[in-house]
């Protein structure tokens, strides 16, 4: 789909999530290269907002070190001159929003949480603390002209305070709602919550004052019951829907957690509902795929993995998974690791890149134990 001929109008907005928050937990360093292709492949599938990277340290989130990079490539910048696609940019504080702002960013996302534990392991400081460094990016992102959104997340249940009160999570959303985020997403970090808990809590909400139409859903799928949530959302009045391509991504507290709801599943869902979205699943699913295949990681969409098998896409076949993406980028960056290097050279001699991959995870989580922060 060529993306001037976008023009169905959507009755739900997909957020697609999967260039940030879906890669940000993946050891291995991706290629800029291949996240900027992501990115355009994304856009040529009908999608209305695509999430393109944080301005997070590098030294907290290594993956996204390249995100200044990434955001001053050819491509990225012409993809934020064009209004018709929302390209937000995460920014956890003044520093990042200051870099935001000198490479042309038009959104930016703020983050906090409902959980006090989580907070101060994710972000080092507690709920209020982290709600005025939010309140002090969203003034300056104001007054340059910039549109902001909200993220909180622990909205069910977190990995050290446990069980979470609405009440808490309506404090939240209430504050970044009046700094002026015109929307807020709520972040089922864990993956916990089922579609009974979801209408339990966006009735309280909403009893509280919060708009439905202000709120988007951000369900990952640790239990399976990401999808079953967003139609519980929906049902409830929720039309925006943060997803990942592939499934890709999780939470770092949350030992075997899965992914976000897959943007394949979720537009699935609405399109076999007769909900429009404005997404050409086909060629979504084709993306998963690919995207797959370059990070040789399973399918974690259902709805993709049928689809593109329906297509004759091989999950693994060597024709999608072209191994020189790896190399095309300057090895003097550092951006690409020794063992994507001998990952390609072992492939091209006919060993298999998957189980290459699979030994250098083993080995590199048998040497390290890493927290990565930014679960949202």
């Amino acid at each position: 789909m060529d993306e001037k001929s976008i023009t169905r109008k959507a009755d739900v907005r997909i957020v697609e999530v999967g260039p940030r928050d879906g890669l940000q937990n993946i050891k291995a360093a991706i290629p800029t290269s291949v996240k900027v292709e992501l990115i355009s492949r994304l856009r040529k599938t009908g999608l209305g907002t695509i999430e393109l990277t944080s301005m997070v340290s590098p030294k907290a989130v290594p993956q996204l070190a390249d995100a200044r990079q990434l955001l001053s490539t050819r491509e990225i910048q012409e993809f934020l001159q064009n209004e018709q696609i929302g390209h937000p940019v995460l920014v956890p504080n003044m520093k990042g929003l200051e870099r935001a702002l000198e490479l042309g960013v038009q959104e930016v996302a703020v983050f906090v949480s409902a959980s006090e534990g989580f907070s101060r392991a994710n972000i080092n400081c507690s709920v209020d603390e982290g709600l005025a460094r939010s309140r002090q990016v969203a003034q300056k992102a104001l007054e340059a002209g910039l549109t902001m959104r909200g993220y909180v997340s622990c909205i069910f249940a977190c990995p050290f305070d446990g069980q979470i009160s609405p009440e808490t999570v309506s404090r939240v959303v209430n504050d970044l709602l009046d700094m002026g985020c015109y929307e807020v997403s709520l972040g089922d970090t864990l993956g916990v919550g089922t579609a009974v808990g979801v209408k339990s809590l966006l009735r309280h909400l909403q009893d509280s004052g919060v708009p439905i139409d202000r709120l988007a859903g951000h369900f990952h799928d640790t239990y399976g019951q990401a999808v079953s949530n967003v139609w519980a959302a929906y049902e409830c009045g929720v039309r925006v829907f943060d997803s990942s391509v592939a499934g890709l991504g999780g939470c770092p507290y949350c030992p075997g957690a899965k992914g976000n709801a897959a943007t394949e599943d979720v537009v699935f869902l609405f399109d076999r509902a007769g909900i429009e979205t404005g997404v050409d699943l086909d060629q979504l699913a084709v993306v998963g795929a690919w995207i797959s295949a370059q990070l040789a990681m399973p399918n974690g969409s259902r709805a993709g993995a049928a689809l593109a098998a329906k297509q004759g896409i091989k999950e693994m076949s060597q024709s999608q998974l072209q191994c020189g993406a790896f190399e095309q980028i300057d090895q003097d960056d550092g951006l690409m690791s020794k063992a994507q290097r001998d990952g390609s050279r072992l492939f091209q001699a006919g060993i298999s890149l998957r189980a290459f991959w699979q030994v250098c995870h083993l080995l590199w989580r048998s040497r390290h134990k890493v927290t990565m922060p930014l679960g949202l």
